[in-house]
């Protein structure tokens, strides 16, 4: 293990929320108020290029690009992707799936994906900024982590699964040195299982040692934070503990499954960590989930943690990545008490029950998911699975089902999953128009907070800044909290 006690420690962790809510200018922000600001790692490469092909406003990608040490990756990028006025009502040129482990194309785009979001949002200032990714979403952690350590990153927060292997993989990412990360493998029968191998050398073309990030794993339970404590090899530097309140992917309860009159899981006393066993392993923590105000903060301070993790409240903030007009109209109804967070057991194709605020005009809505063509042609949440020959293959439960069947998953597995890549890039403006005219519909999801809102909108308004929130939760007025500064241009 390894101390933080002599670090400053954040008292407000900004969620890290994908697809892109959690912006590089929201966590620029929340990092010059003296928080951690996080930027999502999720789908960096695709909302890289589909910046690029809406024109790229104020050049602010392309300068970020300009500064990556290796101009030789950046220049195919440019010429295939920017789009000088936009795309002009065209559908989005999609990044190719990844059909294989270990395609070098693949592995360059997330590494400059994390790359430029981080850059970004630690452009011109020495605030923390950190970076949010899923564990569950296995092909892009290696490139997006190393792209992202190239930018400066100073945290690497990580949940919806195990991240065992991540401690280890940072140390040999900040030392230049090749890291791996086993890849879940469906029915996978060989004596070993697959690893997903990524060399620093074959980015940079040398070697370049680099700043280890803290690296804080988000747990559900003691058991958890104890193995990623003392049996991992490498260390980590505390704990988000995250409730079942929280939005995103949330873990499954422990045990046999029970559900409400909703169909939502039902989180019992199993679900609730000790925090005096968290106390014991000596590590600082922060508490998720229904902590969007000042009175959950003192409490978490009174209980000993370091302070809370919040984003409901900062997901709805002017400079999150949320459309505004949606941002905007969910605001307004949870203003007026209507709006309702439902914990989907089924709509992630990962298994993880998902929050999904149910907001007309979005896949919350029955008719408009039943209405949807089912697509995957984006593929992150894809299941890796041993195919009949020995080999690796891809499928999503959200894909057309006669493909899904047809590679051998379980009709039962399909039904009511969403799909959450198009629908979460819908969510911040850059969905999908596609080959039969439709346009993806958005999906919001948000924790529980959401439903409580009201209050901190009655005080600021529907158009509030993330220096509202960091001054709400702490107590103080906006006006005192330090300045933000400007976005330097540089070159």
């Amino acid at each position: 293990m390894q101390s933080v006690a002599t670090v400053a420690l954040p008292r407000i962790i900004q969620g890290g929320m994908g697809v892109s809510v959690s912006s590089w200018r929201l966590a620029k922000t929340v990092s010059l108020l003296g928080q951690l600001g996080v930027v999502s790692g999720t789908a960096m490469d695709t909302v890289l290029v589909r910046r690029l092909q809406d024109g790229d406003p104020g050049g602010l990608v392309r300068r970020a690009l300009a500064s990556f040490p290796v101009q030789h990756w950046v220049k195919p990028v440019l010429e295939k992707y920017f789009r000088p006025e936009g795309r002009k009502g065209q559908p989005y040129l999609r990044l190719p799936m990844p059909s294989r482990l270990g395609d070098t194309a693949s592995q360059i785009m997330h590494v400059l994906g994390g790359y430029v979001e981080v850059f970004l949002a630690k452009e011109g200032h020495p605030g923390l900024v950190g970076i949010n990714l899923l564990t569950k979403l296995q092909l892009p952690t290696l490139g997006t982590l190393y792209g992202a350590m190239l930018a400066g990153v100073d945290y690497v927060l990580m949940g919806a699964g195990i991240p065992r292997e991540i401690p280890e993989v940072l140390d040999k990412l900040a030392a230049g040195e090749t890291a791996s990360l086993k890849i879940d493998v469906t029915g996978w029968t060989g004596t070993e299982a697959p690893r997903l191998h990524f060399n620093p050398r074959e980015v940079l073309g040398g070697v370049q040692t680099l700043k280890r990030p803290h690296f804080l794993p988000i747990i559900a339970s003691n058991s958890l934070a104890t193995l990623l404590a003392r049996k991992v090899t490498g260390t980590i530097q505390g704990f988000v503990i995250e409730g079942p309140t929280a939005g995103g992917h949330n873990a499954p309860p422990r045990g046999a499954p029970v559900f409400d009159e909703r169909g939502q899981p039902v989180y019992g006393e199993r679900e609730v960590v000790d925090l005096e066993q968290i106390k014991a392993l000596g590590l600082p923590f922060w508490l998720a989930g229904g902590t969007g105000s000042p009175e959950a903060l003192q409490e978490a301070l009174a209980r000993g943690a370091a302070g809370i993790q919040v984003g409901t409240l900062f997901a709805y903030s002017q400079e999150s990545g949320f459309e505004a007009g949606l941002k905007r109209g969910i605001l307004e109804q949870a203003a007026r008490g209507e709006v309702r967070v439902f914990t989907d057991p089924k709509a992630s194709p990962t298994g993880f029950p998902f929050k999904v605020a149910e907001v007309e005009g979005t896949l919350s809505q029955p008719e408009e998911y039943q209405r949807r063509t089912r697509v995957c042609d984006l593929g992150y949440l894809r299941e890796a699975y041993q195919t009949p020959q020995g080999k690796i293959g891809f499928r999503c439960a959200s894909e057309p089902i006669e493909q899904y069947l047809a590679k051998g998953g379980q009709l039962a597995h399909t039904e009511g999953r969403k799909c959450l890549c198009n629908a979460l890039l819908a969510a911040v403006g850059m969905g999908q128009l596609q080959k039969n005219g439709d346009l993806e519909l958005p999906l919001v999801t948000s924790g529980d907070d959401l439903e409580r809102i009201g209050r901190f909108v009655r005080q600021f308004g529907t158009e509030y800044s993330a220096r509202d929130v960091v001054a709400y939760l702490l107590g103080t007025p906006a006006s005192s909290q330090p300045e933000a500064q400007p976005v330097m241009a540089n070159g």
